[in-house]
């Protein structure tokens, strides 16, 4: 096994490990979509975790430094990439900014929090990728502003089509730390889950708005 296999691998153990990540085929969670999930995913969760925090802070930092040399600023998506993306940015001795859903409602109006130059290089930090579209809407504010975006990483991706396609069209480059693939097998490892819901947890990624109707 590579590193990155490994690493990939050691991620979806701590999620796993810490809660973060739920799996529960038989009685799944319901979106705000309306989709059927056998899967429930809240990062934020591993930030209570000392030791997962910082091994995922590392994490982050080593595929910044390996995937986005020349980033200038790290941006976190509000709220799931604030605290993580303020500890990479410290590691990395890099300014921080964040990114509102939407503008301010007082004071300034802002909606981009910190201060980012235009023609500046940022790097986007995500909590979880999964079809994609909250996340790409900060991107556009970034580039409305005059920011250059290099990417984004996250630390967790489901891997859906619909979220490949998105970020193909926005031409933004992905890297995630863990993926749904990863979590599959970990879980299968440690007895999370059998291999007769693993199938069932498969399917659901192929087709999640079919999925338990």
């Amino acid at each position: 096994m590579s590193n990155d296999q490994e690493s990939t691998k050691r991620i979806a153990e701590l999620l796993l490990e810490a809660q973060a990540i739920k799996l529960s085929p038989e009685k799944p969670f319901q979106w705000s979509s309306g989709w059927l999930s056998p899967i429930y995913c809240d990062n934020r969760v591993a930030l209570s975790y000392p030791e997962t925090r910082t091994y995922i802070k590392k994490m982050l930092a080593e595929l910044i430094r390996r995937e986005y040399p020349d980033a200038q600023v790290v941006v976190g998506v509000a709220t799931g990439g604030i605290a993580q993306g303020a500890l990479v940015a410290d590691l990395l001795e890099l300014p921080f900014a964040y990114v509102r859903p939407e503008p301010k409602k007082h004071g300034m109006g802002n909606q981009i929090e910190g201060r980012i130059e235009k023609g500046q290089s940022v790097i986007i930090i995500e909590d979880l990728i999964s079809t994609g579209g909250s996340s790409l809407k900060v991107v556009d504010v970034l580039r409305d502003a005059g920011i250059e975006v290099a990417g984004m990483v996250a630390i967790f991706t489901y891997g859906f089509a619909v979220a490949e396609n998105n970020f193909k069209v926005k031409n933004v480059k992905l890297s995630t730390l863990s993926n749904y693939n990863a979590l599959i097998e970990t879980a299968l490892e440690h007895d999370y889950v059998n291999s007769s819901q693993v199938e069932s947890l498969s399917a659901w990624r192929v087709a999640p708005e079919k999925w338990g109707k």
